[in-house]
């Protein structure tokens, strides 16, 4: 047997235990490994997708919950082809273990608040870190050197009730479900390129200039409906571009900034990103044209009435006026 399942085996013996013997108040309380479990199949839907999350297996996922049914005396799951659904007892339990999950995370957090005090942790998309955070991240050092930040790039909005991040960076819509929304920043578009491409290629002062050059498209899986694409970009401008769909294709926004500056093609930047690059001289704007604007923005997320210690506060305050330098429009709320 693996330490694994010993573990898993112990785990539920004990659950077992507790649930045979008598109650010694009116009414006895549910078994909390049972309800964790429970809280996560629910919450994501899929007993499979719960082990994983939890670290245990599939058959440990399904002990738990016979015995979560067992106490409750009846279904709370009904289980389906792909996935499960909840019964309507099950309904009815899950808001109260979510919370009752919620605040056993922010219990740990208050009990590590002296090491929280100097620590923070956030999640970000990789492009947004790479191009626009890192950068950045010396002159907070360099205030805070006693701080230490954990960066997580990742494209998906994380789970706050199973991870320790503080708070989350997220480029979209806003109005997340569950989680305080703060605009840190808008976004637009603009036509960059290589100093050495716009060389070669001089002048380049309209976009019929551009017709022939390489392009690059950005397919970053983040995108903005409103965000044009080479056609639509000619289109707007009242040109028919054949091959504008052609070019290299780059699945982060980074790496079409990175392809850009080595000379591979123009490219249709979000602003943001390449401020750096433009202001260094890597990039440059060809074009004497104001920047088009896109309805997504950068937002700042975390779960609603979390509590930060001073390392969050110091470093979210930090992050404000970072964005403020480059963006008039910000710390709106959705």
């Amino acid at each position: 047997m693996s330490s694994q399942d010993a573990g898993e085996a112990i785990g539920l013996a004990e659950a077992k235990r507790r649930d045979r013997q008598p109650a010694k108040s009116a009414e006895a309380m549910p078994p909390f490994l049972g309800v964790r479990v429970f809280e996560a199949a629910a919450r994501l839907k899929s007993f499979a997708r719960a082990a994983e999350e939890l670290g245990i297996s599939a058959g440990a996922v399904s002990q738990h919950i016979r015995v979560i049914e067992d106490y409750a005396g009846q279904p709370l799951f009904r289980r389906l082809a792909r996935g499960v659904e909840l019964t309507d007892a099950g309904q009815a339990a899950f808001s109260h273990a979510a919370a009752a999950m919620a605040e056993m995370l922010q219990a740990g957090r208050a009990m590590r608040a002296s090491w929280r005090g100097r620590r923070i942790s956030l999640s970000t998309p990789p492009s947004f870190a790479s191009k626009w955070l890192i950068p950045r991240l010396g002159k907070f050092q360099e205030t805070y050197p006693e701080i230490e930040v954990r960066l997580s790039a990742d494209m998906n909005l994380v789970d706050f009730s199973g991870s320790d991040i503080d708070f989350a960076i997220r480029y979209g819509a806003g109005g997340y479900d569950g989680l305080h929304c703060e605009r840190l920043m808008t976004e637009s578009v603009v036509v960059v390129a290589s100093p050495g491409l716009l060389e070669r290629h001089a002048p380049l002062n309209t976009a019929t200039d551009l017709l022939g050059l390489p392009l690059i498209h950005d397919d970053s899986a983040d995108r903005d409906p409103s965000c044009p694409t080479w056609s639509m970009w000619f289109a707007a401008r009242g040109l028919k571009h054949e091959d504008a769909d052609r070019g290299l294709r780059f699945n982060q926004s980074s790496l079409a900034l990175e392809a850009a500056a080595a000379g591979k093609g123009l490219v249709l930047a979000k602003r943001q990103l390449a401020l750096r690059d433009l202001a260094s001289g890597a990039l440059v704007a060809p074009l004497d044209e104001t920047h088009a604007p896109v309805s997504f923005a950068y937002w700042l997320v975390w779960p609603r009435g979390r509590r930060f210690e001073t390392a969050q506060k110091r470093f979210l305050e930090w992050l404000r006026e970072q964005a403020m330098e480059g963006d008039a429009v910000a710390d709106q709320t959705a």
